[in-house]
């Protein structure tokens, strides 16, 4: 499906939770933050967790998702080695159900919270705009590929670890996309998943690395900090 070239700029009433699409955005200037959170992990309404890196805002922010049967917390843990060092605020949401919304029946709930969640991050904590990606593993991938096609005028990257599948019901903006599987995955195998959806982006002119690895269902450390530099430009 190609990007719409009249993409517009923001959501529109038709275009709400059902279509998968996120209404909170990073302020153009950003104001004096309410009730901003120290350094560390926070609890959030819904059970999402924030991480707060040290440092001085305005941070670049992750959205990351969890797997099926996976927590928000276990998402945390594949990117909070690097998020330190390069200052990244990590959300990470807690699907209502055992996996994303769109897996168990379609857009809604998780997107709602999602965007509530992001909308509090943004009142509390300076974020640069045009510095929010969305990452995730296995059908976290998924998601967050389907997410990140939909809201390209929010997200302008999506990391994509193991990812099975992708679903934009519409799409907005054109996010760069990383992408990265294990040749030895018994889960989602490689030539069904990662190599057909990645023929499929570069067929609808969407900018994609991709990176293959010897290993299975996993996200290793180190293509987790490659998938970070390549988001930074590093």
């Amino acid at each position: 499906m190609p990007v719409p070239e009249n993409a517009r700029a923001h959501p529109t009433i038709q275009e709400n939770a059902r279509h998968g699409r996120l209404t909170a955005r990073p302020p153009a200037a950003a104001p004096e933050p309410q009730d901003p959170p120290e350094p560390g992990t926070h609890p959030l309404d819904g059970g999402a967790l924030l991480r707060v890196p040290p440092g001085t805002p305005p941070y670049r922010l992750v959205v990351v998702l969890h797997g099926a049967g996976g927590s928000a917390r276990q998402a945390l843990t594949w990117l909070l080695p690097q998020a330190g060092a390069d200052g990244l605020l990590l959300l990470a949401p807690q699907a209502a159900a055992a996996t994303w919304d769109l897996i168990v029946g379609g857009y809604g709930p998780d997107v709602s919270a999602l965007d509530a969640a992001l909308a509090d991050v943004f009142r509390r904590v300076p974020v640069g705009p045009a510095q929010v990606a969305v990452a995730g593993f296995s059908d976290g991938a998924s998601y967050a590929l389907s997410l990140g096609l939909a809201n390209g005028d929010l997200f302008d990257a999506v990391l994509a670890f193991s990812p099975g599948f992708m679903a934009p019901v519409i799409r907005h903006g054109r996010p760069r996309v990383f992408v990265s599987h294990g040749t030895a995955d018994a889960v989602l195998p490689i030539g069904r998943c990662s190599r057909r959806l990645v023929r499929a982006l570069v067929g609808d002119d969407v900018p994609v690395t991709y990176r293959e690895f010897a290993g299975g269902h996993e996200v290793p450390p180190e293509v987790a900090a490659e998938a970070l530099r390549w988001w930074s430009g590093a």
